[in-house]
C-alpha cells in the first residue's frame, strides 16, 4: 500500500505542477504580474523585479501559492454563507457575484454599509467567519470592521496596498478587470477541487470570460447591434420588376379588350344638352 500511496502522490504532484504552469501563463496573459510604481515595504517580499519604466513586477509563483492557501482557508469553513466577499471597486463586482454563485459565499458588491459587522441594531448586521476583499484601500471600511470583530481577512493586494489587518495577502494586480476576474475564477476552481465537487482530472467548464466586468453602455450597444442585424431587410426593388412583371413593348395588354385607337369613339354627342336638364 505504500507503493500505491507513493504512486498517487506522484500523480498528484505532477498534476499540480502542470496546473501551476498553466495558471501562471494565464496570469501573464491577464497582466496579473503588473504592479505600480510605488511599493509598500511589506509587499517587497512579493516583488520579482522592477522595469526600466519603474513598474514593479509581482512574483507569480508566490501569487499562485497564496491562492492555494486562501482556497484552503475557505474550504475549512463548513457553512459557505459565513464567508463574505466584498468589492467596492466596480471591476470586481461581477467577479464577486460569480465567485459567490459557484462557491455559495455571501456577496457584497458595491458600497459597503458602515456598521455591517459592528452595529447589531441594523437589519443588515452580519457575523461572518471570513472576509474576502478585492482592494484593501477601497475596502478599508470592511477591513477595519473585521478587525474590530476579530474576523480573518483575505485580500488581493497590489504593490502599493496597505496590509494593516490583512491576514492573507494575495499579491496581484487588483486594478485590471481581467486580472481580478482571473484570480476569483482560479480561487473558485480550487475551492471546488478541494471540496470534491470537481475532480482534478477534469477541467472546469466555466469560462473565465463570465467573471469579466462588462460596461453597461457596451452591453447596450452590442444588443442594439444584434437587433439591427436580426431585423429582416426589405428586398431591393428594381426597374425590371416594376409594373407587376409586365412588358413595356406589349402595349396591347394595357388596352381593354381588343380596342383599336383608330376606331371611332362612343356615340356621344357633346353638343346635346347634359341630362336633359335646363339651366
Amino acid at each position: 500500500w505504500l507503493k500505491a500511496l507513493d504512486f498517487r502522490l506522484k500523480i498528484f504532484w505532477e498534476n499540480m505542477a502542470a496546473t501551476k504552469e498553466e495558471d501562471v501563463q494565464m496570469m501573464l496573459v491577464c497582466k496579473t504580474h503588473l504592479g505600480t510604481r510605488n511599493v509598500d515595504y511589506r509587499m517587497k517580499r512579493y516583488i520579482f523585479r522592477r522595469t526600466v519604466e519603474g513598474i514593479h513586477i509581482i512574483h507569480l509563483g508566490k501569487t499562485w501559492e497564496k491562492l492555494m492557501v486562501a482556497a484552503r482557508m475557505i474550504v475549512a469553513i463548513e457553512n459557505p454563507q459565513d464567508i463574505i466577499v466584498a468589492s467596492q471597486r466596480p471591476y470586481g463586482s461581477r467577479a464577486v457575484l460569480k465567485f459567490s454563485q459557484y462557491t455559495g459565499a455571501n456577496p457584497l458588491a458595491g458600497r459597503w454599509t458602515p456598521g455591517t459587522l459592528t452595529n447589531q441594531i441594523t437589519q443588515k448586521y452580519l457575523e461572518p467567519r471570513l472576509l474576502i476583499v478585492t482592494d484593501p484601500r477601497t475596502d478599508s471600511q470592511a477591513i477595519k470592521e473585521a478587525s474590530y470583530a476579530s474576523i480573518p481577512v483575505i485580500a488581493l493586494c497590489d504593490t502599493d496596498s496597505p496590509l494593516e489587518n490583512v491576514d492573507v495577502a494575495i499579491p496581484a494586480n487588483n486594478k485590471g478587470k481581467e486580472s481580478i476576474a482571473l484570480l476569483y475564477w482560479m480561487l473558485a476552481r480550487e475551492v471546488l477541487y478541494l471540496r470534491g465537487t470537481l475532480p482534478r482530472t477534469q477541467p472546469w467548464d466555466v469560462m473565465v470570460d463570465s467573471f469579466f466586468w462588462r460596461d453597461p453602455e457596451e452591453i447596450m450597444q452590442q444588443e442594439e447591434a444584434q437587433q439591427d442585424w436580426a431585423q429582416p431587410q426589405a428586398a431591393p426593388t428594381t426597374w425590371e420588376g416594376a409594373g407587376g412583371g409586365g412588358n413595356w413593348d406589349d402595349i396591347t395588354q394595357a388596352a381593354q379588350g381588343d380596342a383599336s385607337w383608330d376606331a371611332p369613339a362612343a356615340a356621344d354627342d357633346w353638343s346635346a344638352p347634359a341630362g336633359g336638364s335646363s339651366w
